[in-house]
């Protein structure tokens, strides 16, 4: 508009001033900027792209090849235009990178009309997470730099990559006889001194475990039922709430915690027990699919961006976060739970909304008392420790694993979870320190039992 109007002042001003040259200078500048921006407008609209790409799962350290095909829909030439892959910033540009690219994802191209180029790079996924390949941003304009159109165009193609999992040795993670009456859903080992009730004999038991005096009223054998002493299954609770990583320490600290989560329901799944997983953390799918109904408007699609940064930022991170609600995947057995854990905690992402105490007092009511509460924490604030206290007092055997501290900070955690009577806390600093958490239980800890887990 600026140069529409600066071309208007210098037309009036030849024509009252009778310089004709000058006047003529100026019509042939308007119509060179009138031709540069009808160009622009038509060349962005008639670009196209598609994207080629395997959207299977992926293990950290694994490779895909992303083909993007550019295509001129239009009988007119296209002097130039910029392509350019969209890659989450928040993955590409930070100080530890999460993805790496190879090959050149950024190009300039010509294109004849009706002609179609293919850009290829390949992406090598370093950490867990939910990655969006694409859209394409495409930048094109006339050759004097006067008017320059941006778009968007193609849709993004969404890859899961799984977070590691480290092989425990031995599961020892174990609850105590919850108080109150509580339905059993597993019985693994009996206490021969507390007796459940009878039953009739059945073929194979052991004689100790006959009831003779039941056997002598009814005149037919029976055995005793002893209560479990201890009980399977766990749920684990990740605190994901932003304010407990800080930043010097991102990204390990958050992928540690993760690694040690999934590592865990693993090692339970493996002994075919119930398992659960709760966090405050946000599901990235969840925000994409929000974020992708903002940004694909049909006003945007027809006519572009006037600037770069703007066609970029319809499709950048929202940091913000109001979710009020936690990530949950139901406590019970089955062959895919595991999977479905997995899958969770590959799209956690930080929340600044959702605190460990509210999602502990939201989870509650859900979670089955004979399974024992593993959290893995960051840090432990007071909230934190009466709400992993409280739900020590309403029955669940609670353990605490505690994240990349300090021995200052652990002092102070170890202490606020031992005033709510907590006292199976570990620590765990490195993956070497996870792969011994199942076989050493922490010191003054509840009783529990190992459980030899076969690697796969």
């Amino acid at each position: 508009m600026k140069w529409f109007v600066a071309i208007a002042l210098l037309i009036g001003a030849a024509l009252a001033l009778q310089a004709g040259l000058v006047a003529f200078a100026g019509y042939v500048l308007l119509g060179v900027y009138l031709l540069s921006r009808f160009l622009a407008r038509r060349w962005v609209r008639d670009l196209a792209a598609t994207r080629a790409c395997d959207s299977a799962p992926r293990e950290v350290g694994e490779t895909t090849e992303v083909t993007v095909t550019l295509t001129n829909t239009g009988s007119l030439p296209i002097a130039w235009v910029l392509v350019e892959d969209l890659l989450p910033d928040f993955a590409v540009k930070a100080r530890t990178p999460r993805i790496t690219v190879k090959g050149k994802r950024v190009h300039v191209a010509t294109l004849r009309g009706k002609q179609t180029k293919a850009i290829k790079y390949k992406v090598t996924f370093l950490m867990r997470g939910y990655y969006p390949l694409g859209p394409t941003l495409l930048e094109t304009g006339d050759v004097f730099g006067l008017h320059r159109r941006h778009r968007v165009v193609g849709k993004p193609v969404y890859v899961m990559v799984y977070p590691k999992v480290v092989a425990l040795p031995k599961y020892n993670f174990a609850s105590e006889r919850p108080i109150g009456e509580v339905r059993l859903q597993n019985r693994l080992f009996e206490d021969p001194t507390r007796t459940a009730g009878v039953r009739q004999y059945v073929m194979g038991d052991p004689l100790q475990r006959v009831h003779w005096k039941v056997t002598a009223r009814t005149g037919v054998l029976h055995c005793r039922i002893y209560e479990p002493t201890t009980l399977a299954g766990a749920t684990i609770l990740v605190d994901f709430h932003q304010d407990g990583y800080h930043k010097r320490g991102e990204p390990v600290r958050s992928e540690l915690a993760v690694t040690a989560a999934a590592s865990i329901a693993y090692a339970i799944s493996v002994l075919n027990v119930q398992v659960g997983f709760a966090s405050n953390g946000r599901d990235a799918a969840d925000r994409i699919r929000e974020e992708s109904l903002a940004a694909e408007s049909a006003e945007e699609q027809a006519t572009g961006h006037a600037t770069r940064d703007e066609a970029r930022d319809r499709f950048g991170l929202n940091d913000d976060s109001d979710r009020m609600r936690p990530v949950v995947v139901g406590t019970r057995r089955g062959f895919d739970q595991f999977q479905q854990i997995r899958e969770a905690l590959a799209r956690l992402e930080f929340t600044d909304a959702f605190t460990f105490a509210q999602l502990a007092l939201e989870m509650a009511a859900r979670m089955p008392r004979d399974a024992t509460v593993i959290a893995v924490l960051p840090h432990v604030s007071t909230e934190t420790a009466i709400a992993l206290g409280t739900l020590r007092r309403q029955g669940f055997a609670v353990s605490a694993i505690l994240i990349g501290l300090d021995e200052n900070h652990k002092l102070e955690a170890h202490g606020r979870l031992l005033a709510e009577t907590i006292r199976d806390v570990r620590y765990v600093n490195t993956v070497e320190e996870l792969a011994n958490l199942g076989a050493n239980n922490a010191a003054n800890g509840p009783a529990a039992f190992a459980v030899d887990i076969p690697l796969a």
